[in-house]
């Protein structure tokens, strides 16, 4: 059985996907909707999926947004986009950003269906190529505790990770992960977290409609004016100057 996430500002728009999607009677289970990209991404770091089928015009953060940090992130998952005549321009964007396919609305059942068996024959095969590529080249040292912790932290944004944290979940302890984080990445635990909440924040600010107090909330800042500080330290201007585009010298 594979799963799909279905992302859409419309609530009637997903309630007829999802029926669309049982009528075409293959081996999919829709297990959960959400109203936006935003949305979408905390969902995908409680739950992940096999496919996700989004629209392109939404509130808060787009598609196109969504597809861009969706890709970028420790766990991914392929996208379907689906739009309107009208956003052809945008799916050219997300073809470029690696989503598989795109439908244009409304979805027909037999277009749906021919998409989804696209994909099941596309993943099996993709599924072959790592079987093969996993016998050649496995080796089990390659996946460092460094990498393990940098995926994990990117797992956690919004929000801090503290040290501890991180050296539990790789069972270390705290002073010898910090030694061995910067030896391997010349950079200091906590410095790579601030940055890391950091490109988060900015991403939020310009890809995103919330107001610089719930982009503070969502990183686990409760002061905002101590956000807004450490903020302009890192980027030179504060949150609102930087989503306007001010340029401080």
């Amino acid at each position: 059985m594979f799963t799909i996430l279905l992302v859409d500002d419309e609530k009637w728009v997903r309630t007829a996907l999802r029926h669309t999607i049982i009528k075409t009677g293959l081996n999919f289970k829709v297990i959960g909707e959400c109203s936006n990209g935003l949305e979408a991404l905390d969902f995908l770091k409680e739950q992940a999926v096999d496919l996700i089928m989004t629209d392109v015009r939404m509130s808060v953060m787009d598609g196109l947004s969504f597809v861009k940090t969706h890709s970028n992130g420790a766990h991914q998952s392929d996208c379907i986009m689906i739009s309107g005549y009208d956003d052809f321009k945008y799916v050219q964007h997300g073809l470029r950003s690696g989503i598989y396919d795109y439908l244009l609305k409304p979805v027909e059942l037999e277009e749906l269906k021919e998409c989804l068996e696209n994909w099941v024959n596309h993943r099996r095969k993709k599924n072959d190529r790592s079987s093969n590529s996993l016998v050649k080249e496995a080796d089990p040292l390659e996946l460092s505790t460094v990498e393990r912790v940098i995926n994990y932290v990117k797992s956690k944004v919004p929000g801090e990770v503290t040290l501890t944290e991180a050296a539990n979940y790789v069972n270390l302890n705290p002073s010898y992960l910090s030694k061995l984080f910067k030896d391997k990445t010349e950079q200091n635990f906590v410095d790579f977290v601030l940055e890391i909440r950091m490109n988060e924040a900015r991403h939020l600010l310009v890809s995103t409609s919330l107001r610089v107090s719930e982009i503070a909330d969502r990183l686990g800042y409760s002061d905002i004016t101590y956000f807004s500080n450490m903020f302009k330290r890192k980027n030179g201007v504060t949150p609102s100057e930087y989503r306007k585009g001010v340029s401080v010298n």
